[in-house]
C-alpha cells in the first residue's frame, strides 16, 4: 500500500513537473501553472491520492 501511494507520487510529480514545462504559463498570472514547485507538488498529491484510490 506505501509503496503504491509513493510510485503514484512520484509519477504524479514528474507528471506535474512536464505539465509545467510543456504547457504551464508564460506570463505568470496562473496560480498553480506559474511555478515548477507547485505545479509538481500538486501533482505529487494527486497522483499519491489517485493510487491510493486503486486497488
Amino acid at each position: 500500500m506505501i509503496l503504491r501511494i509513493l510510485i503514484g507520487a512520484a509519477v504524479g510529480a514528474g507528471l506535474g513537473f512536464g505539465w509545467y514545462k510543456l504547457v504551464g504559463c508564460p506570463t505568470g498570472a496562473c496560480p498553480l501553472t506559474s511555478h515548477p514547485l507547485i505545479t509538481t507538488l500538486y501533482g505529487m498529491v494527486v497522483g499519491a491520492v489517485v493510487a491510493s484510490s486503486l486497488h
